[in-house]
């Protein structure tokens, strides 16, 4: 049986920790307020622009228009960008981010994977040292976007991916992200970013049926509105991970909180039988010693 400083030296510390982990979770709740708020104002405005950019690269038939942004080549190379968070402590949600690239390239490029042409580009500190501990092929120049995350910032990584896969560098880009749903439910996501797939649809006629009027030309709706969707999709995918991110570490120090509370009524409840048995024995010993007197 443990003694009693030792008992109360754990209870003092359970304490303490029981503290930190009520503070992370009060912190967590306000910053998800201000990420879910974000997340809810962007996504219509994200999947509409991304709907009618795929609409857009399906309805263009016109061979003149150099629209690179939808031309499928041999996947030789392949680019996905990872998106993790820059701190712990947020239970699973960076565990599913890495297990679904690695089952990804297990599925669909295990042999690009054998051939050392799978690249990763990892947004997040966390997936920056995942994957930089097991010798991945790894594009790091926008691994600290969320230390400032700003449409700016992202456009800046997109414009990095198109140019690449533009210039041949990679033949296909996947995204892996979390989905936020809401405090307790992250989905994880992974999505083809280029080239461009028409919309999966039931009626494959709804897609050919859309009469699009373009202006001031086709050419520049092309070279405008779909690098900028492209980068909508990538800060929408930012800001979906970053409210997830905040809805799990809350779920994951209000367990933590809660099973710290449990962990101390069983600490305290041996501390008062520790007591107990302590006293108990004083006393047989103090009964003994008078019985012993007696005697004599």
């Amino acid at each position: 049986m443990p003694s009693l400083k030792e008992v109360k030296s754990r209870i003092t510390s359970v304490m303490s920790t029981q503290q930190i982990t009520k503070a992370m979770k009060m912190v967590a709740a306000a910053k998800l307020r201000r990420s879910q708020d974000r997340i809810t104002q962007m996504r219509p405005f994200a999947e509409k622009l991304t709907a009618i950019l795929k609409n857009l690269s399906a309805a263009q038939t016109d061979g003149d228009t150099d629209n690179w942004y939808s031309q499928v080549r041999a996947e030789k190379k392949i680019l996905i960008i990872a998106v993790s968070s820059d701190r712990g402590l947020c239970g699973s949600f960076n565990t599913n981010v890495f297990k679904g690239v690695l089952r990804l390239i297990d599925e669909k490029y295990s042999a690009q994977f054998t051939a050392g042409n799978v690249t990763i580009l990892p947004i997040g500190r966390k997936a920056t040292d995942f994957f930089a501990k097991r010798g991945v092929s790894t594009v790091t120049d926008f691994s600290t976007l969320y230390s400032a995350l700003t449409f700016d910032n992202v456009s800046n990584a997109m414009e990095y991916v198109m140019d690449a896969f533009k210039n041949g560098k990679f033949d296909k880009v996947e995204l892996v992200y979390n989905e936020f749903r809401n405090v307790a439910t992250q989905i994880l996501r992974a999505e083809q970013v280029l080239p461009i797939v028409a919309p999966a649809t039931e009626n494959t006629q709804s897609t050919n049926q859309i009469d699009y009027i373009y202006q001031p030309s086709q050419e520049e709706i092309v070279t405008g509105l779909i690098p900028k969707s492209l980068k909508i999709q990538l800060f929408k995918a930012l800001l979906d991970s970053n409210a997830a991110e905040n809805g799990a570490r809350m779920t994951a120090m209000d367990k933590a909180t809660d099973n710290a509370g449990e962990l101390l009524k069983q600490l305290r409840l041996t501390y008062n039988r520790t007591r107990q048995a302590a006293i108990t024995k004083e006393i047989l010993e103090i009964v003994g010693g008078a019985e012993a007197l007696k005697s004599a």
